[in-house]
């Protein structure tokens, strides 16, 4: 592990226990394929993914400077919400076992109370997570401070709980990002990157090459996200950024015959595992667009690989 420095993060990272260190910068890997080589186009991953064992990829970048600030406010919990399948449920958890701070995870779905755990809630469990499933009318009350504050109190948290929105993305989550864009500028041309709630678009954008954006969740209001983001990070907008609509496959988690044929196609083509909820949608949207002749020749694109 190398030495955390305001390079990489975009602030002081003192007090960040070394069980929390990760593996900076994570490599940038030129894949041969064929599809690009065509083209005379460099694919490139940026495999965050190799970050850290129990956070890795944009959950890390996202969750330490919240929970630096949980250290440095005393905090005792933290509490975050997500759907059944969740990865940043399994990462606060996993990060909360790390630190110390016990754990909440506002779960969508209160029909999912009555049943067994999937494999994903079960790790936030055996993590020390206490997981409370809502409907999911009251999960979109979500961002509501006030019904934050009822939830703490109704659940009996500590009055130094640190709330952390759904998938990580505040403003201290997208300076969190902004490493991520310091890391490739200068070694790619255009970077492609999944995109759930916007955060890590919004760091990376503010200080790397041109992102484009894809989103694995339907619905067109992604845009809107990564412009508040902003805002709120930084007072305005920074970088030059795009989103690609196109390759949500009907929303999160889901797939469709012609995005698994890719991915296992891609698999089998470079010895790599694909994760299928955002990786995949990011490889086969910049797979497509380079068909398309959307990037110049000499291009060198990233594809940023968030685990």
């Amino acid at each position: 592990m190398t030495p955390l420095s305001d390079d990489h993060f975009g602030g002081a990272l003192d007090g960040l226990p070394e069980a929390l260190r990760a593996a900076l910068p994570s490599p940038l890997t030129p894949v041969a394929d064929e599809r690009f080589a065509a083209r005379g186009l460099e694919l490139l991953l940026k495999r965050d993914d190799l970050l850290h064992p129990a956070l890795p990829g944009n959950k890390w970048r996202k969750l330490v400077p919240n929970l630096l600030a949980a250290r440095r406010r005393g905090d005792e919990a933290l509490l975050t919400f997500g759907g059944a399948y969740s990865n940043h449920l399994r990462a606060t958890a996993a990060a909360g076992r790390l630190l110390g701070l016990a754990t909440v995870g506002v779960v969508r779905g209160d029909e999912l109370a009555r049943r067994p755990l999937n494999a994903s809630l079960a790790r936030c469990a055996a993590a020390g997570m206490r997981l409370h499933f809502v409907s999911r009318s009251e999960y979109r009350e979500r961002a509501d401070p006030a019904y934050r504050a009822g939830l703490c109190e109704r659940l009996g948290l500590p009055p130094g709980t640190l709330v952390v929105p759904e998938g990580g993305s505040n403003d201290r989550a997208v300076h969190g990002c902004v490493a991520l864009g310091r890391e490739l500028r200068g070694a790619a041309d255009v970077v492609a990157v999944a995109c759930g709630t916007g955060g890590t678009l919004a760091g990376l954008a503010a200080e790397g090459p041109p992102v484009i954006g894809v989103p694995v969740l339907a619905g067109g209001f992604l845009g809107a996200e990564v412009t508040r983001l902003q805002r709120e990070a930084f007072g305005g907008p920074r970088g030059t950024w795009r989103l690609e609509e196109r390759f949500h496959c009907g929303g999160y988690a889901r797939n469709t015959p012609a995005l698994e044929a890719f991915a296992r196609d891609f698999e089998a083509r470079h010895g790599l595992a694909v994760e299928r909820v955002y990786v995949a949608k990011a490889l086969y949207a910049v797979t497509t667009l380079a068909a398309e002749g959307a990037f110049a020749a000499g291009s060198r694109v990233a594809v940023v690989v968030t685990g």
